[in-house]
């Protein structure tokens, strides 16, 4: 048994002037007409000058109420019921109403999610920006500009001026996120709150965004609190982490003491549930966390997590709350754990998979040759242009995909993903070319026309799966009505007899048969949608960013299930994603798309290692990875993806590139590469030349050193799957390398 030390609320070693935030013993309640729900419980936290500290947890843990809390933004039904919290030494809870507003987007700023929220869509971005120093330090409208204007090329936008001068509605995600962080930051705030500020953003514009918040936050001094899910994120952006779970903190440190050395179940659940190095979808499958977090008024006695948690002892876990406690030889790293000392960190929990059956790909079920799709879209006077313009969404696509294989599609937003899916679904036609599913051709066939069988053969899981049930039916009667278009079973009997199957294969009770969809969790509204498009046996599964809106214990669990079903069915799977963690796992070949066309393809293995296409090495940079032991080559792309309506001459990518200077003639900005094959399949749209290509270095490297300190030797095998240089250790499974004690 451990015994509880000093609060971990109180500073560890530091700037010796004194923390900028201290959050003790916190507790935060929400009243409604059911009476008070407890959403954040005994949190506690320190934050020193020019520090970031990262908080982490599934939907619901109260990693954004927190924020909330340091801001007094709980609306009228949240207070802070426990606890207190110091700002510069000052307890916030004593300040009066003006001297909170004095410190609320002043010393304190927050950026948010969704950068339109914080956005005014009537008023031009300049005299957004120009109102916090107005407002705040009372300067005149020209040092205002001025300011707003510096603070606009500080966050490195084009054309600082034509920015001021637009409407948020003319800048892309990236540029309005980047313009919320200009606006934060322009009252040179001392403490700094992100709450999610990446999530909707492309992978290529997220590590820029990250790049630039941990440059200014060097610039400027400024301290932060980063919430996030992805423990990527926090690892490339943070010094310090925080867990929580269920409102409380379970386990807060050093990042590297957190991630090298975790020492609560929870947290090594998160890192079980993700895709690191060494996770392989055929010899080291994910892990996801059983069960569900608990709702707020059915937390369990003693430890919140103990239900899930396969270490929990009855009688010990659940005698009493927990505090937390020190962990010996880290200082200032604590877990909300009485059983880490005793825990065998090795140990899987039941049921656990060790390994799942390798399926070889079978023969061709799908074959895109040449595929084109333009948009025609129709000019305007009242914008300026009478005649009509051609959207090129998708330019000479080619590719196959074989039985029980999975190939994924990358890229950013307006890469021609997208689209190109709904050119298989038959939701568009094709301009050109050919898409063959089995032999039929079906490219020119919208959906409304296309045979019961080539629908039911070709389906789809959603990105979002609350918008693909009805909430007014059941689940059950969906799926039979799935089943009934789909002429699945000839009697009511012998469908709802397929539907129970159905739901047995997306590992959901039976008893979901009556529930609605408000009743269900995201992952289990996903789960539906998954049963919905095996309903019909399907031979090839699109599946459409299926994991992205989803914690990531969930993600986890509807990744396996897609894989079982898949190995199962023998089906076919395009996997659709901009996550190239999620893609190195579960993909067998990768599809690189860039402005409509295929810019790199080959097998998993291919892509993720050199020679890289430029676009490849950039995404692949961009890739957030939680290991400590991983180096990565350092590359931020400039600027945002041109605008299909006006792309650039020559190659696609070659307004972002930094190797076109590398090529003669001007042939990148003047005409279309030809296809380079490098071998088995490998395939590049790329002018550099061979010996330019074989001198190319791994993006992602280990750690040498570090895997020497563990004690593995140098020629080990790799272990990490494809596209990682150096020889990791032969970690166990879930298992971190323990570090030396400070």
């Amino acid at each position: 048994m451990n015994e509880a030390v000093r609060n971990p609320a109180e500073p560890t070693n530091g700037p010796t002037n004194g923390p900028i935030i201290e959050i003790e013993n916190l507790s935060i309640s929400f009243f409604t007409r059911k009476g008070e729900i407890p959403a954040v419980m005994d949190f506690s936290c320190t934050v020193m000058p020019g520090e970031a500290m990262g908080i982490v947890g599934e939907s619901g843990c109260g990693k954004s109420t927190v924020s909330l809390g340091i801001m007094r933004d709980l609306s009228n039904i949240g207070k802070i019921v426990g606890g207190r919290i110091k700002f510069q030494g000052k307890d916030m809870g004593e300040l009066s109403d003006e001297e909170l507003r004095a410190i609320r987007g002043n010393k304190i700023a927050m950026i948010y999610q969704e950068p339109m929220a914080s956005l005014n869509p009537a008023m031009k971005v300049g005299q957004q920006l120009m109102e916090v120093p107005l407002i705040h330090d009372k300067v005149s409208k020209e040092e205002a500009y001025r300011r707003a204007l510096e603070m606009v090329r500080s966050v490195r936008l084009p054309d600082p001026e034509r920015m001021m001068r637009s409407f948020p509605h003319q800048l892309s995600g990236g540029q309005q996120q980047r313009i919320v962080i200009a606006m934060a930051l322009l009252s040179k705030p001392a403490l700094l709150l992100l709450d999610e500020p990446t999530t909707a953003l492309d992978v290529t514009v997220e590590a820029g965004i990250v790049d630039l918040v941990k440059g200014l936050g060097e610039k400027f001094g400024t301290s932060m609190i980063f919430v996030s899910h992805n423990l990527g994120l926090i690892l490339e952006t943070c010094d310090r982490i925080t867990v929580m779970y269920s409102g409380e903190a379970v386990e807060t440190g050093k990042i590297k003491d957190v991630f090298d050395r975790m020492r609560h179940p929870y947290t090594q659940g998160l890192f079980r549930s993700i895709p690191l190095p060494g996770a392989d979808k055929n010899s080291r499958p994910l892990i996801s966390i059983p069960g569900q977090l608990p709702l707020p008024h059915e937390r369990p006695k003693g430890c919140n997590f103990g239900p899930r948690c396969h270490h929990f002892v009855e009688g010990v876990c659940n005698a009493a709350e927990i505090p937390m406690i020190a962990v010996d030889g880290h200082e200032g790293h604590f877990s909300r754990c009485v059983r880490f000392n005793e825990i065998d960190w090795e140990a899987l929990p039941p049921g656990a998979k060790k390994v799942n059956e390798r399926v070889e790909p079978g023969a061709p079920v799908l074959k895109i040759e040449d595929l084109k799709k333009y948009y025609k879209v129709g000019g305007s006077e009242v914008f300026g242009s009478s005649e009509g313009r051609v959207v090129k969404a998708n330019e000479t696509i080619s590719f196959m995909a074989r039985e029980s294989e999975t190939v994924a599609i990358v890229g950013e937003s307006g890469c021609g993903k997208s689209t190109l899916a709904k050119v298989l679904l038959g939701l568009e036609t094709a301009s050109s070319g050919s898409v063959t599913l089995g032999n039929q051709q079906i490219q020119s066939i919208g959906v409304e026309n296309r045979s019961v069988e080539t629908v039911s053969s070709i389906q789809m899981v959603f990105q979002n799966p609350f918008d693909t049930l009805n909430p007014s039916h059941t689940v059950g009667s969906q799926i039979i009505r799935t089943l009934e278009k789909f002429n699945v079973g000839n009697t009511v009997a012998d469908r709802r007899k397929r539907m129970l199957e159905l739901l047995d294969l997306v590992k959901l009770p039976r008893a979901f048969e009556t529930r609605k969809p408000r009743q269900l969790s995201g992952g289990q509204k996903q789960r539906i949608g998954v049963a919905r498009a095996f309903a019909g046996d399907a031979k090839v599964v699109v599946a459409d960013e299926p994991v992205s809106a989803l914690d990531v214990s969930v993600q986890a669990a509807v990744t396996e299930l897609l894989m079982d079903i898949q190995r199962k069915n023998k089906t076919t799977m395009l996997f659709i994603s901009h996550d190239l963690s999620v893609v190195r796992y579960i993909a067998d070949r990768v599809v690189v798309m860039y402005l409509g066309y295929i810019v790199e393809q080959g097998t998993t293995d291919q892509i993720f290692s050199p020679p890289y296409h430029p676009y490849t090495e950039a995404l692949l940079s961009a890739i957030p990875i939680a290991d400590t032991s991983v180096i990565k080559k350092h590359i931020v792309l400039e600027g945002d993806i041109p605008s299909a309506m006006n792309p650039p001459t020559g190659c696609p990518f070659q307004t972002r590139c930094g190797y076109k200077k590398l090529v003669p003639d001007n042939l990148c900005e003047t005409q279309v590469p030809p296809v380079k094959h490098l071998g088995d399949g490998h395939m590049s749209l790329c002018w550099l030349a061979d010996d330019v290509l074989a001198k190319m270095e791994p993006v992602i490297k280990f750690d040498k050193e570090h895997a020497a300190n563990e004690g593995v030797p140098e020629d080990a095998p790799h272990g990490v799957g494809p596209g990682f240089a150096g020889a990791p250790p032969q970690r166990p499974h879930g298992k971190r390398p323990k570090l030396t004690d400070d």
